[in-house]
């Protein structure tokens, strides 16, 4: 999906000659590379074993452990975000009431019928009959006049729809990793309005503060506001720093049993739960007791214990942003199958970073399309007549951390080594050129770690031709 986005009111210096100046001495310089390598692995161009851990990238940076921002300066980022992005969005602030204008606005700007063609996992066309029944379950006959939000929490790991629907979609018939009516997905403790109530009744959408979109009813409890928007608000926490984790088996309360939780979600600790006294069929010392919202039979928020194994990675405190663990965490993803809109229950390319990014407690937008023109970044954007030697210069100025934007994707820089500057990214595909000099068409399908400079969208156009933005964090100074 293609967000609408606005310029942004503090950016890099205009003039690209002036960017490229300020970036020309590195807030992490280089210390002597470590050991040899080794001999390069197969397929993947210029890839040795060593640049498949965190350790290698981070053992060639002086200052690996130097804050990029500290806590107070990552919640002056996210301050900004909320104040200066369109693209996040406060359900606290919805009014009380929402008039069938508001609503049916919010739901037709995303609910349009693709104009390209769609076909099924089959390879079959999307009937017409089928589209009438996908369009006519949205409902929009039924909206009230007047209509007050509804407030809930996300219970389980859930996709956000384009559509009330579970049909896949797809633009060809040879390629159904990419669901078009996928969008996003929403996480356990995830805060929600709820607008409206698709025909059918199984769907609601709902605004979240990052996305609006469908989500399967039995996903989401209601209740009262406040107590939905002061869920998790006071700590302790337990945050998840692993890729995943999961919550602990119980046969006693299968809402809460081996739930999927993804990096970056913090959950509240009951802190002083009695040492002696079971949760869910189990003696709790050797776990965390969290508090998670389930949905009752009628829809309605409850809020119960269970157990987040020690085992699982997880820390009570977000993350320091160091260029180290930043390597870490990006790491922890590698090889992961890449998801299409959170699809497959891992996730995409612009999901990959802002998951990297909210283990430190840094909130970014969903999309690529609005991670690359945030406001609240320190942005270099590009142009049509940003020359060659003005984009080189940028990608050899990459520093850890640092995102890179070309046309729907985005790539994480973690250093440089050979003469090559190298990220980690999630990507269905990638090309180069072989040593036969023809154009080799990979299928990462994960995420992956690549050069820049030999990356290809075409025989002719290099990725670094088409860089849109570098988005960069750190400290704000007065202009």
């Amino acid at each position: 999906m293609i967000l609408a986005s606005r310029e942004p009111r503090r950016h890099w210096p205009r003039r690209l000659t002036l960017a490229l100046c300020l970036l020309a001495a590195p807030a992490f310089a280089q210390a002597a590379p470590p050991p040899d390598p080794g001999a390069p692995l197969p397929y993947v161009i210029g890839l040795h074993e060593a640049y498949l851990t965190p350790q290698y990238w981070a053992a060639r940076l002086d200052n690996a452990d130097a804050p990029i921002l500290d806590r107070a300066q990552i919640g002056a980022q996210n301050a900004r975000m909320r104040s200066q992005d369109a693209h996040i969005q406060d359900i606290a602030a919805l009014p009380t009431q929402l008039t069938a204008a508001q609503v049916r606005s919010s739901i037709t700007a995303l609910s349009s019928w693709p104009t390209r063609a769609l076909y099924d996992d089959q390879g079959q066309p999307i009937a017409a009959a089928m589209r009438a029944s996908i369009e006519a379950n949205l409902g929009l006959q039924a909206i009230a006049a007047q209509a007050a939000p509804q407030y809930g929490l996300v219970v389980k790991r859930a996709a956000l729809r384009t559509f009330p629907t579970r049909q896949r979609v797809f633009s060809s018939t040879g390629d159904t990793d990419i669901d078009r009516f996928q969008e996003s997905a929403l996480f356990p403790g995830d805060k929600v309005a709820v607008v409206h109530r698709s025909a059918d009744g199984r769907w609601l959408f709902v605004h979240s503060e990052r996305y609006s979109a469908w989500i399967e009813a039995e996903s989401v409890a209601t209740g009262e506001k406040a107590s939905v928007l002061g869920y998790g608000a006071q700590g302790p926490y337990r945050i998840v720093t692993g890729a995943v984790a999961h919550t602990a088996f119980t046969p006693e309360e299968p809402r809460v049993s081996r739930l999927q939780l993804d990096m970056g979600v913090r959950l509240p600790v009951l802190a002083d739960w009695p040492a002696a006294t079971p949760v869910n069929g189990q003696q709790a010392h050797a776990a965390w007791v969290v508090q998670l919202p389930v949905r009752e039979a009628d829809g309605q928020l409850k809020l119960v214990p269970a157990l987040l194994p020690r085992s699982q990675d997880t820390a009570g405190e977000y993350l320091a942003l160091t260029p180290r663990l930043l390597l870490q965490q990006a790491f922890k993803f590698l090889g992961e199958r890449y998801g299409w809109g959170h699809d497959y229950d891992t996730r995409d390319c612009s999901g990959f970073v802002s998951e990297i990014y909210r283990s430190f407690g840094v909130l970014l937008p969903r999309n690529t399309s609005a991670q690359a023109v945030s406001p609240a970044l320190d942005r270099l954007p590009f142009t049509e007549k940003t020359g060659k030697a003005a984009r080189d210069r940028a990608v050899t100025d990459l520093q850890v951390g640092d995102l890179v934007y070309i046309p729907g994707h985005v790539m994480m820089a973690i250093g440089h080594v050979d003469g090559r500057t190298w990220v980690i990214h999630d990507t269905a595909g990638g090309s180069w050129f072989g040593a036969d000099g023809k154009r080799v068409q990979a299928h990462l399908n994960g995420v992956s770690v690549t050069p820049l400079e030999p990356m290809m969208a075409s025989d002719t156009v290099r990725y670094i031709d088409r860089i849109t933005n570098i988005q960069r964090l750190r400290a704000k100074t007065a202009e």
